[in-house]
């Protein structure tokens, strides 16, 4: 018969051995080729900086990808200042909200002298106003903070879009009208405004 430290040895030996953590470090191999990617990575940004060759790429210049200066002849979209500025109130289709904001689709205000728009746009006009025949008593904001490119833009759109026909109008008549004027005040509703239009300009 075993004795009792034979018997605790040999079931001992049955058991499994204890777990045991040690440290596993990232293996070497794996570092270095980290590394080179970052080097490979570091040299590939600066060569392909400013310096790079001049044959890739789209060859387009910063001239090129900034654009026209804002307010260039020929470059304001009237129908874009419109749609950003007017469209809430006179509605895409320029029929406005009946009662509420007079149409500019067939307005004599409109499509009449050209210094009336001009003066409607850098001066606004609270009060009451007839349009086509219909009352309108309300407030249309100046928006003398646009410049004259935009604003002649805005004009011309509205006075040749849906049914009107009106002429053109330039940004030239819109400076002219800035420096003739030394008002703060919108117009005191249309009476006020075809007192002004019918001074001469």
């Amino acid at each position: 018969m075993l004795n009792d430290k034979e018997s605790q040895r040999r079931a001992q030996e049955r058991e499994t051995v204890e777990p045991s953590e040690s440290s596993k470090p990232i293996p070497k191999l794996f570092l270095i080729f980290a590394l080179a990617h970052v080097l490979w990575g570091a040299a590939y940004i600066v060569m392909a900086g400013p310096y790079g060759p001049s044959t890739l790429g789209d060859k387009r210049t910063l001239a090129d990808l900034s654009g026209p200066a804002p307010g260039a002849a020929g470059v304001v979209d009237g129908k874009q200042v419109f749609a950003v500025n007017c469209v809430a109130c006179h509605q895409a289709t320029g029929k406005g909200l009946p009662g509420v904001f007079p149409p500019l689709d067939g307005s004599e205000w409109v499509i009449g002298e050209a210094r009336t728009i001009v003066n409607i746009l850098l001066h606004g006009v609270n009060g009451e106003m007839e349009v086509m025949g219909a009352t309108y008593k309300g407030a249309m904001p100046a928006f003398k903070q646009l410049s004259d490119a935009e604003l002649a833009a805005v004009a011309t759109y509205v006075r040749s879009g849906w049914s009107n026909k009106a002429g053109p109008i330039t940004p030239q008549l819109f400076e002219a009208e800035r420096k003739a004027s030394t008002r703060t005040a919108p117009f005191a509703g249309g009476a006020e405004l075809k007192a002004l239009i019918a001074k001469p300009g």
